[in-house]
């Protein structure tokens, strides 16, 4: 898994409320488990047209966007069905945030264990930077994950948060199976000490 700790980045605005994981990644591109080039097909339906061309109107299209790290979504972002293929085809592309005033559940667990952070925040806030993007589509906002704090482009600092275990896996770069054999040498220790256990009984 990706490490994450601080982010510098400026921002996609995609101020729709409600976008569920079918958006993100339609159904039609759940074939596959494999990972790579799911960033193309993300917000496929608005993204391309019915003759596959670039819709130049969306956000993800337009030049002024290109290597944007944080997306900054409307309220209840993930919604829907629990599809993995979610946070995959986000990442994919080359976000390592989102930022909201709610996640869906599912989505928010699933963004967490595929390195991407959710960053929920309240709604002045969320207001707050989408005006501040209005103002200044070139912004930037800095995220340090460690301190969990949200850096706005005027200056001023809100904290979300994150829990523990999530924090811990993703500032180390490790996911759950990675933060399991971290304790390996612990674990083969014990399997000596209680090796041939109840074998008697």
């Amino acid at each position: 898994m990706k490490q994450f700790t601080a982010l510098s980045s400026k921002i996609v605005s995609l101020p729709i409320n409600d976008i569920d994981t079918d958006q993100i990644i339609p159904a039609r591109f759940l074939k596959g488990t494999n990972k790579q080039g799911l960033g193309e097909k993300l917000f496929a339906d608005w993204r391309y047209g019915s003759d596959g061309k670039p819709n130049s109107d969306f956000v993800l299209n337009r030049p002024e966007n290109q290597g944007a790290q944080i997306l900054l979504a409307g309220d209840n972002f993930g919604c829907g069905s629990s599809r993995e293929h979610a946070p995959w085809a986000l990442v994919s592309y080359g976000f390592r945030a989102v930022i909201s005033t709610s996640f869906a559940d599912i989505f928010h667990n699933n963004a967490l264990k595929n390195s991407l952070l959710p960053v929920k925040v309240d709604d002045t806030t969320h207001k707050k930077l989408f005006r501040l993007l209005e103002e200044n589509p070139d912004s930037v906002v800095s995220i340090n994950l460690e301190k969990q704090t949200l850096e706005l482009p005027d200056g001023t600092s809100v904290a979300f948060p994150v829990n523990p275990f999530s924090k811990k896996c993703l500032l180390n770069g490790m996911d759950e199976m990675d933060y399991i054999l971290s304790f390996s040498d612990q674990i083969s220790q014990y399997e000596q000490e209680h090796a041939g256990a109840g074998q008697n009984t």
